[in-house]
């Protein structure tokens, strides 16, 4: 049984500019991605599926594959991940290359390790899921979610109001790090959602956004935070 991690990295970054190789405490921040997918010793091949000759310069230096440059159709704002997931599959096809199982790792997601990255491949296993991949868990009951209408804040859900936290279902976002896929399963899927979904809960210290400076150095103080809980 074969395995792939693919990491999606291209150039173009609005938020901040060159995002996927900035330096984060010492390293292109991508290069964390790669170091936990090798470390993990999941996967037959770790190659990053980039358009950018810099980012794939960059990649190899950290031990990661780039077997072929990303097309431009699947180089803008409107590609989605499972299109470049899609592509990954098919080239390697070309090349008479088949694999059972895909991890899509993304370039920004320092604060995963290969334990966790291990826990999910097995949830997708042990579950016989088609996905699997991390969430994060709202930290305040979205039952309770407000809203402004006409300048007044009123409740999405008034009836659970008077309510108690702890009587109200958990609620999760999806962290944005990692999906595993099993490939057999998937052939017609439009998207990493399906219907046959396993959900891996991480701490919310794991988890974090990264689209604006102030989230970066959020990042940077969890990560440190995690390395010296590790010492």
């Amino acid at each position: 049984m074969k395995s792939l991690c693919v990491i999606t990295a291209r150039g173009g970054s609005k938020r901040i500019p060159r995002k996927n190789i900035k330096d984060f405490l010492g390293k292109p921040i991508i290069a964390y991605s790669i170091l936990s997918a090798l470390d993990s010793g999941l996967f037959d091949e770790v190659m990053v599926s980039t358009d950018d000759k810099e980012i794939a310069e960059i990649v190899l230096e950290y031990g990661a594959k780039v077997p072929f440059m990303r097309s431009e159709k699947n180089s803008d704002d409107h590609a989605t991940t499972y299109d470049v997931i899609k592509e990954v599959i098919n080239k390697y096809k070309d090349q008479k290359r088949n694999f059972d199982y895909l991890c899509c790792f993304y370039p920004t997601s320092p604060l995963i390790d290969s334990k966790t990255l291990k826990d999910g491949f097995n949830l997708l296993i042990e579950g016989e899921y088609k996905t699997a991949f991390s969430v994060g868990e709202y930290s305040s009951p979205i039952q309770r979610a407000l809203r402004s209408s006409n300048g007044r804040l009123e409740m999405f859900h008034p009836e659970f109001q008077n309510s108690r936290s702890q009587d109200l279902e958990p609620a999760y976002f999806d962290a944005g790090q990692f999906y595993w896929f099993d490939l057999a399963k998937i052939k017609n899927e439009q998207h990493v959602y399906t219907d046959n979904s396993g959900l891996l809960v991480l701490d919310n210290d794991k988890v974090q956004d990264i689209d604006s400076i102030s989230d970066w150095k959020l990042a940077e103080l969890k990560y440190q935070m995690l390395q010296d809980e590790e010492r």
